[in-house]
């Protein structure tokens, strides 16, 4: 399974909008219809929800597309 890092800039950023950077899916309004067809897991935890709020050093594990951490870029 490919590992990628995830950097942000702000406290957080919500699964939609990592879908959505990741390239996985084209527009936000697809991140509803993604998580329903697709099993998602953050910190190893079945997830659905697009607003789901991703800190620093969580982890989404996304079948067929990889793992990722999200990494804030203000940490050393």
């Amino acid at each position: 399974m490919e590992k990628k890092e995830v950097l942000i800039t702000t406290p957080f950023i919500t699964l939609g909008q990592l879908l959505k950077e990741e390239s996985i899916i084209g527009t936000g309004g697809q991140a509803k219809w993604y998580l329903r067809e697709h099993t998602i897991e953050v910190n190893d935890e079945p997830e659905n929800r697009r607003g789901k709020k991703l800190y620093p050093k969580d982890t989404v594990n996304i079948p067929d597309e990889g793992l990722f951490i999200v990494r804030s870029r203000r940490e050393d």
